[in-house]
């Protein structure tokens, strides 16, 4: 009784957060971007200055960690915060992979999470047990690669390899950042609710900006 009891109280706490995740997604707002340029299989991206919020996961696993993340930074969405303030939900859910043993793989990931708008200049502080900070990016280029599907351990490190491949046949060879100190993120946009239709990215950092087309000066100088 007491296995089936702990059961039920499970898929009824994931009914509850599967409502309020689709219920949010509904008006959720995105960060603004321009694309700059566009092939078959990746584009180009300026994004403006953004503000997120970002839980760092040392799990072996992209998916573990992603979960874990996801689920500090849901609750922080619903006031875990000094403000005790509830914050629409917002995506993508970027899953940033940090430089690791090889190019494309791992040694550590960092869950963020957009804020909205009205959070952009001075957002709530998380609470100290959810082991969160707010990330500041700064306006910067971005390649990007969609794939369908749920992003997975077995699939991540194969669309990065693609979106490198697509890369280094183009006017962006060479002019990839490691900057950020990620080697690539992978951005869904979907709850892990739905089944079709998923869409998903992987980015990119490349040098450059906007008033140069975010072509890296080395390159245009080249």
């Amino acid at each position: 009784m007491g296995g089936a009891r702990i059961l039920i109280l499970l898929l009824a706490m994931s009914t509850i957060i599967r409502e309020r995740v689709e219920c949010k997604k509904k008006e959720s707002e995105s960060p603004q971007y321009r694309v700059i340029h566009s092939e078959s299989d990746f584009e180009v991206r300026f994004y403006r200055e953004t503000a997120w919020m970002t839980a760092p996961a040392d799990d072996i696993s992209f998916e573990k960690s992603t979960k874990n993340g996801f689920h500090r930074l849901f609750q922080y969405t619903e006031g875990a915060n000094l403000n005790f303030s509830r914050l629409p939900i917002t995506y993508p859910i970027l899953t940033s992979i940090v430089l690791g043993a090889g190019p494309l793989h791992s040694s550590a990931y960092f869950v963020k999470l957009y804020l909205p708008s009205e959070f952009q200049a001075d957002p709530p502080l998380p609470l100290p047990e959810l082991n969160l900070q707010p990330d500041w990016w700064k306006s910067h280029c971005i390649a990007v690669r969609k794939f369908s599907g749920f992003a997975r351990d077995n699939n991540i490190v194969k669309e990065a390899e693609k979106l490198a491949l697509s890369l280094s046949r183009s006017e962006w060879a060479n002019s990839t950042s490691t900057q950020s100190g990620y080697a690539y993120s992978i951005a869904q946009y979907n709850s892990p609710f739905k089944i079709f239709s998923r869409v998903n990215e992987v980015w990119v950092d490349v040098r450059g900006s906007e008033t140069n087309g975010c072509i890296s000066t080395l390159l245009a100088a080249y």
